[in-house]
């Protein structure tokens, strides 16, 4: 995928696309609404799924689409880490996402779908059976 097939994300389509899902979404806004923020910084989501699972999602960056920043700041890709119980996890093996580690760095629209459709869907009580077991 080059970087004029990117889809820029914004602070709004990731609410709307989580809260189709089901979760509750808080959002913050980077450096433009609030200047004491660091320049990289461009804006925060966070999510928590009925399964009890949450996404928190960092724009750190803007990236611009031509060398004077003529057209302004696009962000197409992000960060997003699992949360569970308030805190950094893994989802139980058997995922496409979050195996061995508990972010996903430079996320781009198509796959930030797949991963919030993955996590929205997941049974916690799999997390149990895997810690039973030993996979865990």
């Amino acid at each position: 995928m080059s970087d004029t097939d990117l889809q820029p994300i914004t602070e709004q389509s990731l609410q709307a696309h989580l809260e189709a899902l089901g979760a509750r979404v808080m959002t913050r806004s980077g450096r433009n609404e609030h200047y004491g923020a660091p320049r990289e910084f461009s804006f925060e989501v966070k999510a928590i799924f009925a399964n009890g699972l949450g996404l928190h999602i960092l724009a750190r960056q803007h990236n611009y689409r031509d060398p004077w920043e003529a057209v302004g700041k696009i962000n197409e890709l992000v960060d997003v880490s699992l949360l569970k119980d308030g805190a950094y996890a893994e989802l139980p093996q058997g995922f496409d996402f979050f195996q061995m580690r508990d972010t996903e760095e430079a996320v781009d629209w198509g796959t930030f779908c797949s991963l919030a459709n993955c996590v929205a869907t997941v049974n916690p009580k799999i997390y149990r059976l895997q810690q039973l077991t030993g996979d865990l």
